[in-house]
């Protein structure tokens, strides 16, 4: 299990709409087979180059392997024109059990 920092403003300010999030969403399901949208969070980071980016960040966490992941960071980087995004394992294990639908 990994949980990613989503973006909820642009570099320049703007606010992120639902539908520009709701591709993304769409990109990763269908990497993973899946994800979960938390609420949003407040948070801070400085840049390499010295200045603090204070923002609302979206966390979402995803069943799935280290080269996902992988995938979905540098999808991510692209797709919201970022300078940075943080990913971090969650844990190691992950129950999954599908209700028999033979029934």
């Amino acid at each position: 299990m990994w949980e990613i920092l989503v973006p909820t403003i642009r570099i320049d300010g703007r606010p992120i709409k639902k539908r520009f999030h709701k591709v993304w969403d769409d990109k990763v399901i269908e990497i993973t087979g899946g994800l979960t949208v938390l609420t949003p969070a407040k948070g801070a980071w400085l840049c390499p180059e010295g200045n603090l980016f204070e923002e609302r960040m979206i966390p979402v966490r995803i069943a799935c392997t280290r080269n996902q992941i992988e995938k979905i960071v540098s999808m991510t980087l692209e797709y919201y024109e970022q300078k940075a995004v943080l990913a971090y394992r969650v844990s190691d294990e992950v129950i999954i059990r599908y209700a028999d639908v033979s029934n």
